[in-house]
C-alpha cells in the first residue's frame, strides 16, 4: 500500500508543479520579453548554457531561468554598463545546446565578462534597447561589431 501512496503523490503533484513553472512564466512574461540563454559556467567548453527569458524593466535586463520556481531575476543587467564586446555563431558544442538560429554575444558588464545567445530574429530588438540609452548615457555600447 505504501508504494501505491508514493505513486499518487507523484501523479497529482508533478501536474501542480507544471501549473506554477506556467503561472511564474506568464507573470515573468508581461511586458517586454526575449527568450535568452546566458552561459553561467565556462568550465567545460560549449557547455554551460541555461534558457531563461529577459524582461527589460526601464533601463535594467532582468533574466529568469525557465526551469526555476524563484520569482526574482537571476542576473540583472544595467544597460548604462552593458557594452557588446563581439558577435559569433555558436561553435559545434555550443550548438547542441542551444537552439537553432542563434547569435552569441559576448558582452561585458560592470567590467564583468557575460555571454548570451539569442535567436538572429531578436538580436536587433535588443541591440536597438541597448543603443537606445538615455542621453548623456557612455556612447561605447558595441566595441565591436
Amino acid at each position: 500500500m505504501e508504494v501505491v501512496e508514493w505513486i499518487t503523490i507523484v501523479v497529482i503533484a508533478m501536474p501542480c508543479v507544471l501549473v506554477a513553472l506556467f503561472i511564474r512564466r506568464q507573470v515573468i512574461a508581461r511586458g517586454g520579453t526575449i527568450e535568452v540563454s546566458l552561459r553561467l559556467s565556462t568550465y567545460v567548453e560549449g557547455r554551460g548554457w541555461s534558457p531563461g527569458i529577459a524582461r527589460f524593466v526601464g533601463d535594467e535586463l532582468h533574466w529568469y531561468r525557465v526551469f526555476s520556481f524563484w520569482p526574482r531575476p537571476r542576473r540583472v543587467f544595467k544597460r548604462r554598463s552593458f557594452v557588446v564586446e563581439r558577435r559569433r555563431r555558436p561553435d559545434s558544442m555550443e550548438e547542441r545546446s542551444l537552439p537553432g538560429q542563434t547569435v552569441v554575444l559576448t558582452c561585458r558588464s560592470d567590467h564583468e565578462p557575460v555571454e548570451i545567445a539569442m535567436a538572429e530574429t531578436t538580436v536587433m530588438g535588443f541591440l536597438s534597447w541597448l543603443e537606445a540609452a538615455p542621453p548623456g548615457a557612455a556612447s561605447n555600447r558595441f566595441a565591436a561589431r
